[in-house]
């Protein structure tokens, strides 16, 4: 599902316009965004919770050069799905695998 399907359903599960809720739904991911930039987890009872990860500093390496790299310690963010969303989707008769993800360089 991507974001227009979501917007498509919610609009007509709501009877609410199409317009509302794209500005909705990128409002609050916005709101996330800004969150997360500033430090600030978020926590939706029932759902998950979207927070900061801090990756320690490492050494990887540039294979094509065959030469070390130092990658500093840095933030990401990640999302954490609730008890009761982890159990839901556990239990769902409806997923047999894993859904494949299209790659946007197949042709």
């Amino acid at each position: 599902m991507r974001k227009a399907d979501l917007i498509h359903v919610i609009s007509e599960k709501t009877g609410i316009p199409k317009v509302d809720v794209l500005v909705t739904i990128e409002t609050m991911l916005r709101e996330v965004k800004n969150s997360l930039s500033h430090g600030e987890n978020i926590y939706i009872r029932g759902f998950g919770s979207f927070i900061i990860k801090k990756r320690a500093a490492k050494v990887g390496r540039n294979i094509k050069k065959n030469v070390s790299v130092h990658i500093p310690a840095h933030f990401i963010p990640a999302f954490k799905p609730a008890k009761e969303f982890m159990h839901e989707v556990k239990s769902s008769p409806n997923i047999k695998e894993a859904p494949k993800v299209k790659d946007d360089n197949e042709d």
